[in-house]
């Protein structure tokens, strides 16, 4: 989009910037968007702004902005696949290309909302970039140009800040964007009014957001042959947002009904998804690999894992996590259908990328609020050790071998798969304090917990993984 197209009035104004084009907004947030305009209830387009330089042929332009959202999975014991064409976006603006369009985007008085996605690196206080640079190179350096030019274009009206809603996948999301953005300022030495501005007139949330998006298919790109920006993704979907000021009667997507909640804490629930979403995926990926399953959705269906993960899940993770019972129970049964959604390929092995991190920041949360012994989450630190241990070193790469012989690799840092081989219960002793526990507390005591982790490890290697399983879950 150039100058004049941002000034030429549409059916809508446009009342949202957003700083990235990729497929989770376009499936997320656009959609969100899309849905409520439909019921009338919020009356406004989305411009993208491009965070990535270069001329590349804008494929979304081409299409008039019109793309596809294909949703398709289980939600509430039912399959959904729904396409809907979103009609949202009014069209991309590249700073790199068009600064000027850029600016004039600021400018528009009818700008509300930005929202932005520049992946976790791209919130970062970069000392090296620079306001005369057009535009600057870090995310928050062009944020604080843009909101330059509108603090000068509306002569510092603080009715005319804008609400900012980051999705990027760090903790305290908003709040780390704000610290970048005035510390750039400062360095920068721009007007102390602009920074008072900044600071009062916009509101910087913290967000929370939950959807898989799954990109494109085979079938679907036959299906939609015109349409090079259709995206594929679970019905699931989870936006909460966290501001010091109620904007709910403002940002009124959950009066359309769509999965948007407005909070003044956002721990809980950041809590909540890491735990018996990204937990339970942990405790159970190993396992089910080691018992001869590839998928997600086909460890769901077996018949053996299935009440280990049903165990781990509800018995022994919702209980412990530190928000309201009925809404950490719900979200449990949200997490089964989508682990059990057919159209998704995800594969355990992916999964179990860095496996010894994800376990102490997924799990032993869970482990330390425990009051009681929990038996499949404790195992899963069994079958991570399992996994890990060597059975053959190619060219560099190390694998593991499964009960019918077969080799994988073992995607963990080679140092870190050398210093957890296990030989003993000595050398659990060593992995919980050194790469485990790291000092934490738990309700157990260190040789107790090191003497069961070894005994689980023990019959895992033994005995088949599947029957060890099974008969661990019939004594429960």
């Amino acid at each position: 989009m150039n100058v004049d197209d941002l000034m030429t009035p549409g059916s809508r104004p446009i009342r949202v910037a957003q700083f990235g084009t990729g497929n989770f907004l376009r499936a997320f947030t656009d959609y969100m968007i899309d849905v409520a305009n439909e019921a009338g209830v919020f009356n406004g387009d989305v411009v993208m702004v491009k965070q990535v330089p270069g001329n590349g042929s804008d494929r979304l332009a081409a299409q008039g902005g019109q793309y596809h959202v294909i949703l398709q999975g289980k939600q509430n014991g039912e399959i959904v696949d729904e396409v809907r064409t979103i009609t949202s976006v009014r069209g991309t603006v590249n700073p790199y290309t068009d600064y000027e369009a850029y600016q004039a985007l600021a400018r528009l008085d009818t700008l509300r909302f930005l929202v932005s996605n520049t992946t976790e690196a791209g919130i970062v206080y970069d000392e090296t970039d620079s306001f005369e640079a057009l535009p600057a190179a870090s995310f928050p350096g062009r944020l604080v140009q843009f909101l330059y030019e509108r603090w000068q274009s509306f002569k510092g009206d603080p009715e005319k800040g804008l609400i900012i809603l980051p999705v990027e996948l760090i903790e305290d999301n908003g709040k780390v964007l704000k610290e970048c953005c005035v510390k750039l300022i400062k360095r920068w030495q721009l007007d102390e009014a602009f920074l008072d501005w900044v600071e009062t007139a916009n509101v910087f949330t913290s967000t929370l957001v939950d959807r898989i998006v799954s990109g494109k298919s085979e079938a679907m790109s036959e299906k939609f042959p015109d349409d090079s920006m259709y995206v594929v993704a679970e019905p699931y979907g989870l936006w909460v947002i966290a501001s010091d000021k109620d904007i709910s009667n403002e940002f009124t997507l959950a009066q359309a009904k769509m999965p948007v909640v407005f909070t003044d804490n956002l721990k809980p629930w950041r809590e909540c998804k890491v735990r018996v979403l990204n937990g339970t995926h942990t405790a159970m990926a190993l396992i089910s690999y080691l018992c001869g399953v590839d998928i997600v959705a086909d460890a769901m269906a077996d018949p053996v894992l299935r009440p280990f993960i049903d165990q781990v899940c509800f018995k022994e993770i919702v209980p412990v996590v530190p928000l309201r019972l009925n809404e950490t129970y719900a979200f449990a049964k949200s997490v089964m259908e989508r682990f059990e959604n057919p159209y998704l390929n995800h594969k355990l092995l992916d999964i179990s990328l860095n496996s010894v991190s994800k376990w102490r920041a997924r799990d032993l949360p869970t482990l330390k609020d425990s009051k009681k012994f929990p038996t499949c989450l404790v195992f899963s630190l069994a079958a991570l050790l399992a996994f890990d241990t060597i059975a053959e070193d190619i060219d560099g790469q190390y694998y593991g071998r499964r009960y019918n012989g077969d080799l994988y690799p073992i995607r963990e840092d080679r140092k870190v798969v050398e210093a957890i081989q296990v030989k003993d219960e000595e050398d659990v002793k060593r992995i919980l304090n050194d790469y485990i526990l790291l000092g934490e507390e738990t309700p157990f005591t260190f040789d107790s917990l090191a003497e069961i982790v070894y005994g689980r490890l023990r019959t895992i290697r033994e005995f088949e993984p599947r029957k060890t399983v099974q008969k661990m879950m019939e004594l429960l």
